[in-house]
């Protein structure tokens, strides 16, 4: 019985070792999927700004009198 648990004590020893690389890997990928969330968080505030921007912009068109259409074309560089 003895000779049976060094056995199986030896063929665990590289299993921890695989699950302890196994788990710093998933963690490590988790990290890296929250950073690059804050990532895409972040730019969509400049995003937000800029539709402001085109927003008042076209806003400030349309009350010389010209057209929704006109307005987006002059907003847009056209």
């Amino acid at each position: 019985m003895t000779e049976e648990n060094k056995i199986s004590k030896t063929k665990c020893s590289g299993k921890g070792k695989a699950m302890f690389a196994y788990g710093v890997i998933q963690l490590g990928t988790k990290v890296l999927s929250a950073a690059a969330l804050a990532t895409i968080a972040l730019s969509l505030c400049s995003v937000k700004q800029e539709s402001k921007v085109f927003n008042e912009c076209i806003e400030e068109v349309q009350a010389t009198g010209k057209s929704t259409a006109n307005a987006v074309r002059f907003c847009n560089g056209g």
